[in-house]
């Protein structure tokens, strides 16, 4: 009889280890966290700032954010400068500032300009991710966007390709935009180093507007009547570039590298007119970007925002990816 019930006592000493040893490791997370910890609170508000608000480009990226939003249980907002204007996009992020939402993530128009009022976000104790185009001297946690060295290496890669190797071959891009700046190096080293019987005959600014892009693509056929092909940084001049190729009147068709996957530039590719673009990983950045934000706010990193020392909470640097399109899979790019 008390063999039996010191085999009970046992059993239920072992049960008793065994549930608070469950109720540790959940509370503890040994290396994972709970679902709940991974749910947001009411009142959670996070913000996404932009330029040029209202162009399609940033659709898939806030589709990602939106995405992001409902797993975790938060509430986003979207904002940004209707113009590619600094000074407004800084105003903006002001405003957003004094909210004092839970993060911010958001696409630098200008590196320089916007550093100082990204460091205030950061310094209020307002967690800062930046996308798309980055911030590198501010204090954000992380860029997440496309390499775009490598992106304009690709192209280049491609413009080969379309030529048979050879042939001159332009740059349409905005300037003094640091992920424009450089696609346009990417692509112009590697015309250097590994084409060698390409040459870029001029680089051209369209502040972002198709119209401009297609004046200046008009130009330069003018000024080089056997150019080949044109690298657009952007996706508005991209359309504006297809639209001159199309309009050209010659036997030898002018091949045009558009960057983005808005529809108008997919329609393009179907045509013709556009012989390819660079789709970006738009929806990973919206989507990583407002998961980085939160695990920040609520101190799920180690080491945790606040702590002091060397090592980032999060990846300084995050490729969110490229692929090609080409009329051969642009139909896969539509929107679904």
């Amino acid at each position: 009889m008390k063999k039996t019930a010191l085999l009970y006592m046992l059993l239920i000493a072992a049960f008793l280890a065994y549930a608070a040893r469950h109720a540790y490791v959940n509370s503890a997370g040994e290396g994972s966290f709970r679902s709940e910890e991974l749910r947001g609170e009411l009142g959670e508000n996070y913000v996404m700032v932009t330029f040029l608000s209202g162009i399609e480009y940033w659709k898939s990226c806030l589709k990602g954010f939106e995405d992001a939003a409902e797993a975790l249980n938060v509430s986003i907002e979207y904002r940004g400068a209707t113009q590619y204007d600094a000074r407004e996009q800084i105003t903006v992020l002001e405003q957003i500032i004094a909210k004092k939402p839970a993060g911010i993530a958001i696409s630098a128009i200008d590196p320089s300009s916007l550093t100082g009022v990204i460091d205030k976000a950061v310094d209020a104790g307002i967690p800062v991710v930046v996308f798309d185009s980055g911030a590198p001297g501010s204090k954000a946690y992380s860029f997440l966007g496309t390499d775009n060295y490598a992106a304009g290496a690709t192209a280049a890669d491609q413009m080969a390709e379309l030529l048979g190797g050879q042939g001159k071959v332009a740059v349409i891009t905005l300037p003094s935009q640091q992920n424009h700046d450089e696609r346009t190096r990417g692509f112009r080293d590697t015309i250097e180093k590994r084409h060698p019987d390409i040459k870029v005959v001029a680089v051209e600014d369209d502040k972002g507007d198709a119209m401009a892009a297609k004046e200046l693509t008009k130009s330069l056929l003018k000024r080089y009547p056997d150019l080949a092909g044109v690298f657009v940084t952007e996706a508005a001049g991209g359309k504006g570039a297809g639209e001159a190729a199309k309009e050209l009147k010659r036997e030898e068709k002018l091949r045009v590298i558009a960057f983005d996957t808005d529809k108008d530039t997919l329609d393009m590719i179907r045509e013709g007119s556009i012989s390819a673009a660079i789709a970006q990983g738009t929806w990973n950045m919206g989507y990583w970007s407002l998961q980085y934000l939160f695990h920040l706010h609520h101190d799920l990193t180690i080491p945790s925002p606040a702590a002091s020392g060397d090592v980032s909470p999060l990846p300084v640097g995050v490729d969110t990816g490229i692929s090609v399109v080409t009329p051969e899979n642009v139909d896969d790019y539509y929107a679904k």
